[in-house]
């Protein structure tokens, strides 16, 4: 990684990468950081748990919704007729037609109240005899507010769906950016491996060529007979074996490269990534750090996105606990009424104002406006106010529901402290591996340093015949085994600080990658 650290701002669902080279090319130079980038656009784990904050947003717009005012409207006509019975109604057939017309808008409270008010509309007439006004329309404007004062009383029964679903979209992006931390640090494990596979390959191509300078040797000594046969036969099987291990070290670089493809291009890309050979630009640095145990705990305590998803866990767990606890009060609602009627309609006048006269002797039309105008001149005052105890003689499911929220409060803060442990123990691991490859960069530097010196010296032995092939072609392995080793410590170190950034969770922070709301696509 080098020094000129870019940031990188990452945008999810919304990201533009520069493309590295053109599609007809062969091989494609990656650093560390262009690999990173490539997999927050193209990880299929991204592309799946990227929904999750725009689902859990949603489901929290929807919970939001009950608070809205609710609307309602209702219009209804009706006809009744039947035979008369009796001298005051109509002769022959009774009939009597109504229509009624009503609105209204409900709006529920936090607290677990709620308040309508409508407004209803109504028409009457009949042709039975004696009417004083006919057809008689009415109005009335009614305020009803109910409270719960018990049982569904308070803001988190009533308002448990939003707390919960808000819980939901803070647990689904800490789970997005516990999936983004997994992702950057499979691409720096998949990324080192694969240039340690390239660096193997070099060492055992220079183990190679060694061989085979010493087979040529042999051979030319052998012809001019100052060297014995089985000694050429020794350096040819030495030459194979150094070349099967060739295959081997080339079978590894494809499989690491399969492995960072896969990380940082989709399955079905037709495009550059799919044949190309990935070639990673960045080399294995040895950067000493000094870690203590005890901050890097803090540190993860502190941000570490799966402690936020449980603690979260444990917020909707107290809440569904609260309102199990409340559900098991008795019922006990306040009810409060206030409505405002107003009449009008046409009235019939009868001979000497006398309706059982049956003489009328005109009218006076009136409309339905003077009824609605009366209503909301709230002429006539009319209230109630009441309250309804309701105790169940046993609430054997709500004590149950009760008891198992509390079972699952308990299960969740258990669950919260076994995390705790596990990240304990991840990073107390992930210590222990940055100081303990620290150390073996070291060791196995000078293991090497020393065995260049020791096959070097073999080397001249045998040019003056101090020494026999074989022991030139064990310094020979024993290089090759000092340099792999050496690469390896080198990769397994920055392994390690990845590890370590991922355990205590800074490993986006620490390459400035930042994660922008899905929702706010």
């Amino acid at each position: 990684m080098k020094a000129t650290q870019r940031t990188l701002s990452v945008f999810i669902l919304a990201l533009f990468i520069p493309a590295l080279s053109g599609q007809q090319a062969q091989e494609i130079s990656l650093t560390l950081e262009d690999s990173i980038v490539r997999a927050m656009k193209n990880n299929l784990n991204l592309a799946v748990e990227v929904y999750n904050p725009d689902l859990a947003g949603e489901s929290l717009a929807q919970a939001r919704q009950y608070f809205l005012p609710t609307l309602g409207f209702d219009f209804n006509r009706a006809s009744n007729e039947s035979a008369s019975y009796w001298f005051l109604q109509a002769a022959g057939t009774s009939i009597t037609r109504q229509s009624a017309l009503s609105a209204s808008v409900s709006q529920p409270f936090p607290w677990g109240g709620s308040l309508a008010l409508s407004l209803q509309d109504t028409k009457y007439k009949s042709n039975e005899s004696f009417q004083t006004i006919n057809p008689r329309y009415g109005s009335t404007l009614q305020f009803d507010f109910t409270q719960p004062l018990l049982k569904n009383f308070g803001t988190k029964v009533a308002r448990q769906e939003i707390l919960i679903a808000r819980n939901n979209l803070g647990i689904s992006e800490r789970q997005f950016e516990t999936t983004l931390i997994s992702t950057v640090f499979q691409v720096q494990e998949a990324y080192w491996n694969l240039v340690y596979a390239i660096e193997q390959l070099k060492v055992n191509e220079q183990s190679l060529q060694l061989a085979r300078d010493l087979l040529n040797k042999n051979r030319k000594e052998a012809e001019v007979g100052t060297l014995a046969p089985l000694e050429v036969l020794n350096a040819e099987a030495e030459v194979a074996q150094r070349e099967a291990e060739i295959l081997q070290a080339e079978a590894n670089i494809k499989r690491s490269e399969d492995v960072l493809r896969s990380l940082i291009s989709p399955a079905s890309d037709g495009g550059e990534l799919k044949s190309v050979k990935l070639t990673p630009a960045d080399k294995p640095e040895f950067k000493p750090v000094s870690v203590s145990l005890d901050e890097a705990l803090a540190q993860a305590m502190a941000k570490r996105p799966e402690l936020d998803v449980y603690r979260s866990t444990i917020q909707n767990s107290e809440i569904g606990f609260s309102v199990a606890k409340n559900q098991i009060l008795p019922q006990l609602d306040l009810k409060l009424s206030y409505w405002s009627p107003g009449t009008s309609g046409t009235r019939i006048l009868y001979l000497n104002d006398n309706p059982l006269s049956g003489v009328v002797i005109g009218s006076e039309p009136g409309g339905s406006s003077k009824a609605m105008r009366d209503a909301f001149k709230f002429l006539y005052q009319n209230w109630s106010a009441g309250v309804t105890l309701t105790i169940p003689v046993n609430n054997v499911i709500g004590r149950a529901t009760y008891a198992l929220a509390k079972l699952r409060l308990d299960q969740d803060i258990a669950r919260l402290k076994v995390q705790e442990q596990q990240i304990f123990l991840e990073v107390s691991d992930a210590v222990r591996s940055v100081e303990t490859d620290a150390k073996k960069v070291n060791a196995y530097r000078i293991a090497r340093e020393l065995a260049e010196k020791r096959l070097d010296a073999e080397t001249k032995k045998l040019n003056v015949g101090l020494t026999v092939n074989y022991y030139v072609l064990e310094y020979q392995k024993l290089l090759a085994d000092a340099r792999s080793a050496e690469i390896k410590s080198l990769v397994d170190y920055n392994v390690s600080r990845a590890r370590l950034d991922k355990a205590v969770g800074v490993s986006l922070g620490a390459r400035n990658i930042s994660v922008l709301d899905a929702s706010g696509r």
